[in-house]
């Protein structure tokens, strides 16, 4: 699920940025920014944590006897780096335009949804949000700790429904007697 979730993410910026700025969809990939290879555009996922907004959730009638326990909400936490492989003099231009492109995609489409999602997604009903995040830059240079710091932004998607394995068995009631006494 939470792979498919990266996937996802790597199907939207390569539906925006291929070929305009990255010659090809294997430009953009799942890494971290230091172990970025022939990456143009690093997608790392940093940190994962539950939304609490939605942990009051019901059982999920799972038919005669059977609840299957709610699903955990999480949000996910993205880093997303430009690496241009450009000379010297084009590098850094060609970086601001993969990234002002990044913030416009991520603006102009704020829910990953329906066609957008791939995997186990696919064919659920989820619908899932990307926020910017603000991050210190002390604690984005914390991926960058042997190597300069590269221009980089974070996003978080969420809530990722992750289903629960648990099962409750549960008897209904099937009859019911009721005593009533005159006083």
């Amino acid at each position: 699920m939470i792979a498919d979730v990266g996937e996802s993410l790597l199907k939207l910026l390569r539906g925006a940025l291929v070929p305009e700025l990255i010659a090809h969809p294997d430009g953009i990939g799942l890494a971290h920014p230091a172990d970025k290879g022939d990456l143009q555009l690093s997608v790392f996922l940093y940190h994962i944590k539950e939304n609490t907004e939605t942990r009051n959730r019901d059982m999920i009638n799972k038919g005669v006897g059977d609840l299957q326990y709610p699903p955990i909400a999480l949000d996910l936490s993205y880093l997303i780096t430009a690496h241009s492989a450009s000379d010297l003099l084009s590098r850094g231009i060609d970086e601001h335009r993969i990234m002002g492109r990044t913030l416009q995609l991520m603006f102009d489409s704020p829910i990953l949804r329906g066609a957008d999602l791939l995997g186990s997604l696919a064919q659920s009903e989820q619908s899932m949000r990307i926020v910017k995040e603000e991050v210190p830059l002390e604690t984005i240079l914390h991926f960058f700790p042997d190597t300069p710091y590269r221009l980089s932004l974070c996003y978080n998607v969420g809530p990722v429904l992750l289903a629960s394995t648990r099962t409750r068995s549960v008897s209904r009631v099937a009859e019911r007697k009721i005593k009533l006494q005159e006083k």
